[in-house]
């Protein structure tokens, strides 16, 4: 696109405008000057009909009128020098009695206008014909008829035509002079006034622009006061006191950055924490079940131990109670790996994990747990990928915590017996209409058979510190901070329910 700066502008306004006003003067005064031409051809013609009166000083008793022998010569003359085309004089019976004019074809309608003036007794004036006047076509011929009076005697009656196209002829000309007046006119004026407006606003412009492009913040005036107290000078003074204000709102920015850095990283550590409590506290529900699962094989042992101090055992004998006494300890220290698998300290990244993997080691650890005692936990993973970008520690805390929570809930019904948990998975594809591909996503749902949740309550899980069960028996954070985990791996968690009929969580993660 042309670029027009402000002088630019100026220069083309005040051409315009100036151009727009000396055209509509020259309209004024050219319809004005046209009115003041055709008044007087119109007095003219008054003039010429009162002269012809002057010359026709003979008459008889009939009424007809007789020229001496030098009244056509005269008549002639008169009209050529008047500069009308054609004239016609009736006498008083209508009669014609003199007529002249060059390529006057106008004879019949000046004769009937003389008619109507010798009818009516007054003067009449009309304009016929169309000719293409200054600005638009206008009249082409002026008719003047009037009587002519001897006395109070009307002894005739005198036509005569103009041809309006001399005047306007004349005022064409006019024209064209007054055109080259307006060109000069708007060529002086418009560069005299850019010269004066550039000096008044551009030049104070350009010293604010400069000043603009030279700041610096360490300057406590920045833009100068314009002399004299115009816009200018209160324009200087609203932008320094704008870029005071600036200056100081930079100052309580930064500090409010800072503040809200300081914030972020305590809001961080606090979040860390509260998961790292919740883990903890999952962790200790998995102790009790596990050290209760020990005094089995610990037992065992035992047992085999004495076996083997016996001196009536043979060697093939004392070699099985050793197999077998290894089988147990085996068996504890998978137990206690599990463990020490769940409540390691956090991951400090994301990485690829396995979903599947991960609730395989979950649903291990948890069968030999109480709560799960009377509960058929069943696997239905059918996605074809399950690897995920996520904190394998975290996402095992997550999918610990929605077990658990769903065993607490079927084991707070009386009938504990037909106890159902199911984990599904299958793999999904949303249409991402902005990237204009199918992301793959992983959709995995834990749903048990429990006493469900109400409506009410529903909206209101995942808030931090909402629980449902008795106090001292939750904490209020595993489904926050399910939440907050899943959120921050790019995912979302949801729970549909209804009472008596059971929870449904559903989460999904980008693959």
């Amino acid at each position: 696109m042309f670029y027009r700066g402000i002088k630019t502008n100026i220069f083309i306004n005040i051409a315009v405008l100036l151009v727009l006003a000396m055209i509509l003067i020259d309209f004024v005064i050219i319809i004005a000057v046209q009115n003041i031409l055709i008044r007087s051809e119109i007095s003219k013609g008054n003039f010429l009909i009162s002269s012809i009166e002057n010359e026709l000083i003979n008459f008889d008793k009939t009424g007809k009128i007789f020229s001496d022998s030098d009244l056509k010569a005269k008549l002639n003359k008169m009209l050529n020098e008047s500069g009308f085309s054609c004239a016609v004089i009736l006498d008083r019976k209508e009669d014609q009695i003199y007529f002249n004019g060059k390529s006057c074809d106008l004879q019949d309608e000046i004769k009937m206008l003389a008619k109507r003036a010798v009818q009516s007794g007054e003067k009449i004036t009309e304009f016929l014909g169309t000719s293409w006047g200054v600005f638009w076509k206008q009249s082409r011929f002026l008719i003047i008829s009037a009587p002519l009076f001897r006395g109070e005697d009307i002894i005739g009656v005198a036509g005569v035509v103009l041809k309006l196209e001399e005047v306007y002829g004349q005022l064409r000309r006019t024209q064209r002079l007054i055109f080259i007046y307006i060109l000069v006119n708007a060529v002086i004026f418009t560069f005299f006034g850019l010269y004066r407006l550039s000096k008044v606003t551009v030049k104070p412009l350009n010293r604010l622009i400069k000043r603009a492009n030279e700041y610096r913040e360490d300057d406590e005036l920045f833009f100068l006061y314009e002399k004299g107290d115009n816009e200018f000078n209160k324009l200087s003074k609203s932008l320094n006191s704008m870029l005071k204000r600036i200056s100081e709102d930079k100052d309580r920015l930064q500090k409010t950055v800072k503040s809200l850095e300081t914030a972020n990283f305590d809001l961080k550590r606090a979040q860390e924490d509260i998961i790292r409590a919740e883990k903890l506290a999952s962790v200790g529900r998995l102790s009790s079940g596990i050290a209760h699962e020990i005094g089995n094989p610990v037992s065992i042992i035992i047992g085999y131990l004495e076996l083997i101090k016996k001196n009536n055992i043979n060697d093939e004998e004392r070699r099985e109670f050793i197999d077998r006494a290894e089988n147990e300890i085996d068996r504890i220290n998978n137990l206690i790996r599990q463990l020490l698998d769940f409540s390691r300290p956090l991951g400090i990244g994301l990485k690829a994990v396995s979903v599947h993997e991960i609730i395989n080691d979950i649903a291990k650890a948890l069968k030999i747990q109480p709560i799960l005692a009377n509960i058929n936990l069943n696997l239905n993973l059918a996605a074809n990928i399950d690897t995920v970008m996520a904190d394998p520690d975290q996402l095992r805390q997550v999918f610990l915590n929605l077990i658990i929570n769903a065993a607490d809930a079927i084991n707070s019904i009386n009938n504990k017996s037909d106890g159902k948990i199911i984990i599904k998975s299958e793999s999904i594809s949303s249409r991402d209409e902005n990237a204009g591909v199918n992301p793959a996503k992983l959709n995995i749902e834990i749903i048990d058979n429990g006493p469900g949740i109400s409506e009410e309550n529903l909206n209101n899980i995942f808030d931090p510190f909402f629980t449902t069960k008795e106090p001292g028996k939750g904490t209020g954070l595993g489904l926050s901070v399910c939440f907050m985990i899943i959120d921050k791996l790019g995912g979302n968690i949801k729970a549909t329910s209804k009472q008596g009929k059971g929870t449904t969580i559903a989460i999904t993660l980008p693959l």
